[in-house]
């Protein structure tokens, strides 16, 4: 990796007793590999918690060494803000971390959270009116706790500056990259990637999880060779009575075992496979819609449109221009 000139950012990163454990390691890793590969550290990295000392895992594990948030420097450039357990979770209300988050916003360039930490940036308000997303498990909880979120449960991460929300555990590492890159580049941002094996940029606005996985996880091994078929390619004719020949059953059997194993229909499962292609053609490539519609296997642009305000709520140019590489 190439150095930078650069100053020092100082980046806190908050847990509490009963923090998920990849919530801190994960975003602490990203930005101190980044110090790794750079002859003059960009970033300074301090484990922070309210009362400071050791924060014990929900995994049980002890890291010991956290500064009380009453003594952390005034300048700091990004606060995170980890998740964890709803014990932990409810635990931060009485504390004094909602009013030092809420003073902190006004003078901090990036305020963030990672997976159900962001039930702590709501809680201080800071969310209100705001695009968001956490954990796709606690989605429900958060449109019940604070209404005002502007959800956008789909994503890895959301950045409505200076607030920046992501999903689920290491989802927290795309986010960070997304930091890194926006600091240091993006060439700083693939080393990175490529030291902790990872893909270099899951975009903001790709799905938390695939439709294939959530379908497989409760499809019989009968019908899972097909899932994964429809996930890999779901261009072509995936009618109905194409897919139940490919299974080997009469068209009526086939509908009724895969809607009682997968919970949805065949045409529905293939929609949303579909959906799942064209989202990732908007988010990285800058081919016409018309070209991305033919190439998720909808059979028009029309087609392409009306899947989309249906299962994503927009357009896919609308799509395009939130979560494509712009």
């Amino acid at each position: 990796m190439t150095s930078l000139p650069t100053h020092t950012r100082k980046i806190a990163v908050v847990g509490f007793e009963g923090v998920q454990s990849l919530d801190i390691a994960g975003p602490v890793e990203v930005f101190s590999m980044a110090n790794r590969g750079s002859d003059a550290a960009p970033y300074q990295v301090i484990l922070a918690s309210p009362g400071g000392g050791e924060i014990v895992t929900n995994a049980g594990l002890r890291i010991a060494g956290a500064t009380a948030l009453a003594d952390l420097p005034d300048d700091l450039d990004t606060i995170l803000v980890g998740g964890g357990d709803e014990g932990g979770l409810r635990a931060m209300e009485p504390t004094d971390l909602l009013d030092w988050l809420r003073a902190r916003a006004e003078t901090t360039r990036r305020v963030g959270s990672v997976c159900t930490g962001a039930f702590v940036l709501a809680a201080a308000g800071l969310l209100d009116g705001r695009r968001a997303t956490t954990h796709w498990g606690a989605c429900d909880y958060m449109r019940a706790f604070r209404p005002a979120v502007r959800l956008e449960p789909d994503a890895i991460f959301v950045a409505d500056p200076p607030f920046y929300t992501s999903a689920g555990v290491t989802a927290g590492i795309d986010l960070c990259l997304s930091l890194v890159e926006a600091d240091l580049g993006a060439e700083a941002a693939l080393a990175i990637a490529r030291n902790l094996v990872l893909f270099m940029r899951r975009p903001g606005g790709q799905t938390q999880y695939a439709a294939g996985l959530d379908v497989q996880a409760s499809a019989t091994p009968r019908l899972k060779a097909l899932i994964t078929e429809i996930t890999a390619d779901p261009v072509g004719d995936l009618s109905l009575p194409t897919l139940a020949a490919r299974a080997g059953m009469t068209e009526r059997t086939f509908s009724r075992v895969f809607h009682k194993d997968a919970g949805v229909t065949p045409a529905a499962f293939v929609e949303l496979a579909r959906v799942d292609r064209a989202k990732a053609l908007l988010e990285t490539s800058d081919w016409p819609l018309a070209r991305v519609a033919d190439r998720s296997g909808f059979g028009s642009l029309d087609g392409l449109h009306r899947a989309f305000q249906k299962r994503v709520g927009v357009t896919p140019g609308e799509y395009r221009a939130r979560f494509g590489r712009g």
